[in-house]
């Protein structure tokens, strides 16, 4: 009777030690499952937010490419623009409203980063642009040159940018530049300027 007794309680007993394991498994596999859900959840959500603001984002391109609608298509580069007197491979970082880097002019393309190989000559400045609209800024048309540090939300160190200034119907232009070899720059700046000076001096005449 004894052995009977003090076998019941040994089973008692590991019942009683087994309980609190099998539900503390179980809270742990209900954890898991409640961190997944809240981990797929917060994905979810952030793949949403990115989404809007990607939308938002191109709806303001557009909308301000329809305000810039007045702007006229861009000059194509003549059939014989003369002998290269400078050339340049490197990145268009973009076109603003002259004087204000922050207003970027986006119709006919001109918002379209891209790879760019310049070439300069006694006809005007030819932009090629792999991948986007090529452009040509007749001499005329050049007003100024500089070196700068940023345009349109590109920020890159001082005199890193090569801004050239130039007219388009009745709108003043800076476009961005930047040369894979940064010490073109100065060269570049140099001999626009003696361009235009030279351009507005026999205009004058």
């Amino acid at each position: 009777m004894a052995a009977g007794q003090g076998h019941a309680r040994r089973r008692e007993a590991h019942v009683t030690s087994v309980a609190p394991v099998i539900l503390l498994a179980a809270e742990k596999e209900s954890a898991e499952v409640t961190d997944w859900a809240a981990r797929v959840g917060w994905v979810v959500g952030l793949g949403l937010f990115v989404a809007l603001v990607y939308w938002l984002m191109r709806e303001g391109w557009k909308w301000r490419g329809t305000l810039q609608g007045d702007l006229p298509e861009l000059p194509s580069a003549p059939d014989d623009p003369g002998a290269a007197r400078l050339v340049l491979s490197g990145r268009y970082h973009g076109s603003t409203t002259a004087g204000q880097w922050l207003d970027r002019i986006v119709a006919h393309g001109l918002g379209t980063r891209s790879r760019v190989e310049l070439t300069l000559t006694d006809a005007g400045l030819d932009v090629v642009r792999p991948g986007a609209a090529d452009f040509f800024v007749p001499v005329a048309a050049l007003r100024e040159a500089r070196l700068d540090k940023g345009i349109a939300g590109k920020v890159l160190t001082e005199g890193g940018l090569l801004v050239v200034t130039w007219a388009h119907g009745d709108k003043l232009i800076d476009s961005g530049f930047r040369s894979d070899h940064a010490a073109e720059h100065n060269e570049w700046v140099d001999t626009l300027n003696d361009m235009i000076n030279k351009t507005e001096t026999e205009g004058a005449r």
